[in-house]
């Protein structure tokens, strides 16, 4: 007997050989049950899901000479020659091949007559959206009221084209894309049976590569055996794929969350020299960030015995979550513009560089600048000595509000005010020879004072910018923070933030973080407040400014809302 292909031999032959379609499964299972049939059935889903093989298993069930049953025998006449493909009442169409409207009036014409030995007459027409809209117009009558003894079971990938007359009339069932998982633990199945020899680390491999179609899988499954000689082997898939060794992604991933361009191109250089596809790696790189994401977030989606656990760990460990998330969508932009790129390496290492450039770093807000104003006018005397200026408003020269807002060359940096320097200088370093740095803090002033000097980015300077100060007692520091930024709460921001605050205060200190309405004003209202002060007055310059008045006069203009802001 010739070979026959595992997509064939391993085709589901009853509702319970099904994978992954369990929704579908139940809802034929019951109507078959119930004696409570459509009369067409239109099977919508990706290729390799099952649409034709369920709507086989739907003839069965339907033409069993056990009867009407969501279990058929499958060892009757019937079954038997329905699993072979010459059921004589199953008439098979593949509608790309058809799709002339005569050809289909002549296949309807055999519609009112009685299947030949079956129960029903079964008409399966696969790819149906590629009938032309005359033989879907000549299809509708029949489709809306056939004879009792026929049934139309409609399988297509496109169901977008199919003209919504046509959907009406059907009952649709969608079918989904199956998960790598599903697709793994059904090619270790078929592994097992056929008595093949198998690396288990090689099935994800496969799995990934049949994108969600079972039918891909065990293609690529045949492909893997004759390959490596009857024996599966992770090498010998990823070879055949393309794909690279795991703990090679993994260097890449390390060097760049350790923020070293060197390194990163190290890497890239060492890669290169396997001849990988790059797309497919930078794929195989946007998995391993969503798994990490995965991993910060519900560390209970790793599995005991994944070979890569320790250094999955690791890097979720050591990467921020905000960092993670930079780099897994500029990883997803980059896969968009790779074929842009003049090859595909320059390509992959750019997407790499990007991520580093953008790459959060340590945040220190500018030191608040004084608003800048025109200098006095002098006049020099005869002598050469220079006058003082003139107290008198008549004679001072007048600073326009709409130059007061233009950004200057050299702004000048303003002192601090004496209350900031007393709390800064809280926190200033002193050196004591033979002791530690004595901590203070005993007002909210002081709090917001430290929060200014710590060395923080992104979320954790957000979570300390929106906390206020409840206490501080024998090395405990308890903080309220502002309902509204509970959602940037997380492990790892806590973490840091703490990290950062023993730096600062040169002390151990115990962090408790509650949430709690602010019972005075914090760090980012703070700077909310000074900002909306500084715009409102910005505001009221443009509006008493002559000149700009003037001009808007001149051509009967109007502020336009929120455009006016402050430079200082």
């Amino acid at each position: 007997m010739s070979y026959q292909v595992l997509a064939r031999k391993w085709r589901p032959k009853s509702f319970d050989d099904l994978v992954g379609q369990s929704h579908v499964v139940r809802a034929l299972s019951n109507a078959l049950d119930r004696d409570q049939l459509h009369h067409a059935y239109l099977f919508t889903g990706t290729r390799g899901v099952g649409k034709t093989t369920l709507a086989r298993i739907l003839a069965k069930a339907l033409n069993c000479e056990e009867g009407v049953s969501a279990r058929p025998c499958g060892v009757c006449a019937s079954c038997r020659e329905i699993d072979g493909g010459r059921f004589v009442d199953l008439i098979e169409v593949d509608a790309a091949s058809r799709t002339k409207v005569d050809q289909t009036r002549e296949l309807l014409d055999n519609v009112p007559y009685a299947p030949a030995r079956a129960r029903y007459k079964v008409y399966l027409i696969d790819e149906v959206h590629m009938f032309s809209n005359h033989s879907f117009n000549a299809l509708l009558k029949t489709l809306e009221e056939p004879p009792p003894h026929v049934k139309f079971l409609l399988a297509t990938t496109d169901p977008q084209k199919v003209p919504v007359t046509v959907l009406s009339r059907c009952l649709q069932l969608n079918l989904r894309r199956l998960l790598p998982e599903e697709i793994r633990a059904r090619l270790q199945h078929v592994l097992e049976a056929e008595g093949l020899e198998f690396q288990a680390s090689a099935l994800p491999l496969l799995a990934r590569g049949a994108d969600g179609s079972m039918r891909d899988g065990l293609s690529l499954l045949d492909q893997a055996i004759a390959f490596g000689g009857g024996r599966v082997e992770e090498s010998g898939v990823r070879t055949m794929l393309g794909t690279l060794p795991g703990d090679l992604t993994l260097d890449l991933l390390d060097a760049l969350a350790a923020g070293d361009g060197a390194r990163v191109l190290t890497e890239v250089e060492r890669v290169a020299s396997l001849t990988p596809d790059f797309e497919e790696l930078l794929r195989e790189l946007i998995t391993l960030l969503h798994r990490l994401a995965l991993l910060q977030q519900v560390p209970e989606t790793l599995a005991p015995d994944d070979p890569d656990a320790a250094r999955l760990k690791a890097l979720a460990g050591a990467l921020p979550a905000e960092d993670l998330q930079l780099y897994y969508q500029v990883a997803l932009t980059g896969q968009a513009d790779l074929p842009l790129a003049p090859d595909p390496r320059a390509g992959f290492e750019m997407v790499l560089l990007r991520a580093l450039a953008f790459r959060p770093g340590p945040h220190r807000d500018e030191p608040t600048r004084a608003p800048t104003r025109p200098a006095p006018l002098r006049e020099t005397a005869p002598g050469g000595a220079a006058n003082s200026p003139l107290s008198s408003p008549a004679s001072s020269p007048v600073s326009s509000p709409v130059s007061m807002l233009r950004p200057v060359a050299e702004p000048r940096v303003a002192e601090p005010a004496p209350a900031q320097r007393a709390a800064a200088a809280v926190y200033a370093p002193t050196e004591t020879p033979g002791a530690a740095r004595a901590v203070v803090l005993t007002s909210h002033a002081e709090w917001l004072a430290l929060v200014d000097r710590l060395e923080l980015g992104g979320i954790a300077s957000q979570i300390a910018h929106h906390c206020d100060l409840k206490g501080w007692a024998d090395g405990q520091l308890s903080l309220g923070l502002d309902p509204a930024a509970e959602h940037l709460r997380s492990p790892g921001a806590e973490a840091r933030l703490h990290a950062a605050l023993e730096k600062t205060m040169g002390t151990a200190v115990k962090l408790d973080i509650q949430v709690a309405r602010p019972q005075r004003e914090t760090l980012a209202q703070r700077r909310e407040r000074e900002t909306g002060e500084r715009r409102q007055a910005a505001v009221s310059a443009m509006e008493e400014d002559p000149v700009a008045r003037a001009m808007q006069d001149e051509l009967d203009a109007s502020w336009i809302a929120g455009s006016i802001e402050p430079t200082d």
